[in-house]
């Protein structure tokens, strides 16, 4: 039974007491606290689903609908090229700029080619390299965040997974060009922190940010990976949840069903923002956008206890 249908069986039951005389408002109270965990619980998985849903448009669907002339870039000049993120050039209205982007793959092919989106270090090695060279030609910087994380295996820590990472978000956050980053599907830990630290963060309304993913948390805390769902409601890893901590800048509302119902609308919504968030950061002095995005970092985390 959904929750809906529980609700109109309390209500029922409100009726009948009230009619037969008898309070049982602390009953019904107590199950209505319960049905409402229970519909954050499926409404936050209904935005893990929609987050990770296989015709939801990826960085690339966005890129060629969005920025005119991209020109992508290739390798960290250290090890390789690594397909997970992918940067380049590009035009937005007019405005040369830099772009930065996490790229899974729909086939299984694509897949093992883009390594599911999860990147190496040569991937934020790279990353990092353009945001250098954004700065050095005072281009801003847009970034695109869609990963589960960031590769895990043997191989990623033998190249130093955690130092690239450590270095993306110290350099990102004193960088002296405006950086504007959209989440627009999963966010997942280090691997989404590593190009999610800009003087702007914006969410797709159905994409997650999360320190770990439901199924990890579910796993290590609940200890039984089934209560995925419950881990999700516990993590407050939506849009509306991160806006409420101040975490992101605002949600950019996706067509009704999802981003892959209308991607030309969800693009052309993410587009208004870029363009609305550039116009303003780009009049700014570079060294007052590095003091307002340290400032902004270093109030993260922070609570009031009455």
């Amino acid at each position: 039974m959904n929750t809906e249908a529980l609700r109109k069986k309390v209500e029922e039951l409100k009726k009948i007491a009230e009619e037969s005389g008898l309070d049982v408002s602390e009953e019904t109270s107590a199950m209505e606290t319960k049905i409402d965990a229970a519909s954050k619980t499926e409404k936050t998985w209904r935005r893990v689903e929609l987050a990770r849903h296989p015709d939801r448009p990826y960085s690339l669907d966005y890129i060629s609908r969005i920025f005119d002339g991209f020109i992508e870039l290739h390798g960290d000049r250290y090890h390789g090229d690594d397909p997970a993120i992918v940067g380049g050039l590009g035009f937005l209205n007019g405005r040369p700029v830099t772009i930065i982007a996490n790229q899974k793959g729909r086939t299984l092919k694509e897949n093992m080619h883009r390594n599911h989106g999860m990147a190496n270090p040569e991937g934020y090695r790279k990353a990092l390299r353009l945001a250098k060279q954004a700065e050095k030609f005072r281009r801003p910087i847009v970034t695109l965040v869609d990963t589960s994380g960031a590769y895990p295996g043997i191989e990623a820590e033998e190249r130093g997974i955690g130092e690239a990472i450590a270095m993306n978000l110290r350099e990102l956050s004193r960088l002296k060009t405006p950086v504007v980053c959209i989440i627009i599907g999963e966010g997942g830990s280090g691997g989404a922190l590593g190009l999610c630290v800009g003087d702007k963060i914006y969410m797709l309304e159905n994409a997650i940010y999360s320190v770990i993913s439901p199924e990890g948390c579910a796993s290590i805390l609940l200890r039984d990976a089934s209560k995925a769902k419950d881990a999700a409601a516990m993590l407050r890893i939506t849009s509306s949840d991160l806006l409420e901590f101040k975490v992101i800048n605002g949600i950019i509302d996706e067509p009704e069903g999802g981003a892959h119902t209308n991607p030309d609308e969800t693009a052309k919504r993410i587009k208004e923002v870029l363009v609305r968030e550039l116009d303003d950061l780009c009049g700014r002095n570079p060294a007052a956008l590095v003091r307002y995005r340290n400032q902004k970092i270093l109030k993260l985390g922070h609570w009031n206890e009455n």
